[in-house]
C-alpha cells in the first residue's frame, strides 16, 4: 500500500504541477520546503549533520539557515523536474549556464568519449536535458530501481523524454557496465551521479576530512575505455542554474588499475568538496554518507 501511494503521489506530481502557474508552483513548493524544515524530521537532521561536516566552523544558526536554504533548494528540484517535460527546447537552453563545456566538446570531438561524475547537487535531470539538447549530447546513464516497478518506469520515462538513455542498475540481463563501456569506446558520453555508494563495496575516500566510499563506476569505466573523466558540479543562481565542467581527471602514472582508480575517486571527491563547499544549499544529501554515521547505524541494529 505504501509503494502504491508513494507511486501515485509522483504520478500526481507530474500530472498536476505542470499546469499550475509557475509563481503558484514556486511559491507552493517553497512553502512545503519551509514546513518540511520546521517539522524537523529525519531528512531535516540528516542534512544539518552533513552541513556541519561541509562547514565545520557554523554556528547552529548559521546550520539553520543553510539546511533552510538546502531544503528549499531541493524542493526546487522536485518543482522544476515535475515541470520539465513540458519546457521547450529554448526554454531549457535558457534555464542553464555551463562553464568549460570546451574541454567536452575536444574529447568528443576525438572519439574518446566522455564519463561526466556528478554530485547531488542543483538539478542534475536539467543539467542531462541541457547537455542533451542544448549541448548536443545525447548519453547513458544508470537508475536505481525502485519500488513499485511502475515507479521505476515512471522515472525511466521521464528521463528518456529528456533525450537520456537510462540503464537499471540491477535487475537486468543485460550487463550495466558492459553496456556503459561500449558507448564510451564508440564515442559516446555517460553521465553518472558519483557521491553516494548504494553498493557499500564503494571506493574508500577521505571526504571533508571524514573517511566514507563513493562508487568506483566513473573513474573505472574511464580507465577501462580511455575516454575522459570530467568533475562537474552545479548551483542554482537566482532563476538559473549555473555549472561547470572541471579539468579532466588523469590516471596518475604509477600503481596497477586498482590504486589508479582509487586515486581518481579521490580526485573526484576533492573537486565536489569545493563545490559542495562554496554551494552547500545546494548539495542535496539528506541520507546518511559518512562511515561513522553508518557504523553507528549497523550497531544500533545489531
Amino acid at each position: 500500500m505504501k509503494e502504491r501511494l508513494t507511486d501515485g503521489l509522483y504520478a500526481f506530481g507530474w500530472a498536476a504541477v505542470k499546469l499550475l502557474p509557475e509563481r503558484v508552483a514556486q511559491a507552493l513548493f517553497r512553502r512545503i520546503a519551509d514546513r518540511v524544515w520546521r517539522g524537523r524530521g529525519k531528512g531535516v537532521l540528516q542534512l544539518e549533520a552533513n552541513l556541519r561536516r561541509v562547514h565545520p566552523e557554523a554556528d547552529e544558526a548559521r546550520l539553520r539557515e543553510l539546511s533552510r536554504a538546502g531544503m528549499r533548494s531541493y524542493l526546487r528540484y522536485w518543482m522544476e523536474s515535475f515541470r520539465l517535460p513540458t519546457w521547450s527546447a529554448e526554454r531549457i537552453a535558457d534555464a542553464m549556464t555551463l562553464k568549460g563545456i570546451e574541454q567536452l566538446n575536444a574529447a568528443m570531438a576525438s572519439g574518446r568519449g566522455a564519463v561526466m561524475a556528478l554530485p547531488h547537487m542543483g538539478n542534475w535531470d536539467l543539467a542531462g536535458a541541457w547537455i542533451a539538447s542544448a549541448g548536443g549530447y545525447p548519453f547513458t546513464t544508470v537508475a536505481e530501481r525502485l519500488k513499485p516497478e511502475s515507479l521505476f518506469d515512471r522515472f525511466v520515462a521521464y528521463r528518456e523524454g529528456l533525450g537520456m538513455e537510462v540503464l537499471a542498475l540491477t535487475g537486468s540481463d543485460v550487463s550495466v557496465v558492459g553496456t556503459l563501456a561500449r558507448r564510451l569506446r564508440h564515442g559516446g558520453m555517460v553521465c553518472l551521479l558519483g557521491d553516494r555508494d548504494l553498493s557499500e563495496a564503494g571506493t574508500p575516500v577521505d571526504f571533508f576530512g571524514e573517511p566514507t566510499r563513493m562508487p568506483a563506476g566513473p573513474a573505472a569505466l574511464a580507465l577501462r575505455t580511455g575516454a575522459a573523466l570530467f568533475p562537474v558540479t552545479l548551483w542554482y543562481d537566482g532563476p538559473v542554474m549555473r555549472a561547470e565542467i572541471h579539468p579532466e581527471i588523469l590516471p596518475p602514472a604509477g600503481g596497477d588499475r586498482r590504486e589508479q582508480g582509487a586515486a581518481m575517486v579521490q580526485a573526484l571527491a576533492d573537486v565536489w568538496a569545493q563545490g559542495i563547499r562554496e554551494h552547500a544549499e545546494d548539495w542535496h544529501m539528506l541520507q546518511k554518507l559518512w562511515l561513522s554515521d553508518l557504523t553507528n547505524d549497523r550497531g544500533t541494529a545489531a
